[in-house]
Parts: structure tokens; C-alpha cells; sequence
């Protein structure tokens, strides 16, 4: 399992017309999707964003900038 975390704002909505679901849109979640991408299995790897976020409470490794489709280079931390 991989998994890729970025924090921001989202847009969200009800989609569908006989069956509702809940979805939500924006670049937050494409770049979450990116972080996904650029992770390895068994790592959960966060955009510098949600770096900013929990680095006081949990210990990070920074990997650098990584290439990430339709984005470009972009900061990208492992969650230790």
C-alpha cells in the first residue's frame, strides 16, 4: 500500500442523479494523487504543505524535489 497526503482547500459536491455519491475536486487532491504516485509501498509520503503541518509531532524525512506528472518538480517528505 502507498499512500500521498497533501493539505489545502478542496471543492466538493453530491455527483449523480439517481444515485448521490460525495466527491471532492481541486489541485489539493490531484497533488495528493501525485504524492500517492511518487511513494514507495509501506510509505506514506506528504507534500511540504502537510510538512508544515505535523512537523512537530511526527519525525519526517525530506526527499527532495520530485518530477511529478503535470505539476513539476515538487517538495515531497516521508513520514518516519
Amino acid at each position: 500500500m502507498r499512500i500521498g497526503i497533501n493539505s489545502g482547500e478542496v471543492v466538493a459536491g453530491i455527483v449523480g442523479v439517481r444515485k448521490f455519491s460525495y466527491d471532492i475536486w481541486g489541485d489539493t487532491v490531484n497533488i495528493a494523487a501525485r504524492m500517492e504516485q511518487n511513494s514507495e509501498e509501506g510509505k506514506i509520503n506528504i507534500s511540504a504543505s502537510t510538512y508544515e503541518l505535523i512537523k512537530d509531532k511526527y519525525p519526517c524525512i525530506y526527499r527532495g524535489k520530485i518530477e511529478a506528472k503535470n505539476k513539476g518538480s515538487i517538495d515531497m517528505y516521508y513520514v518516519s
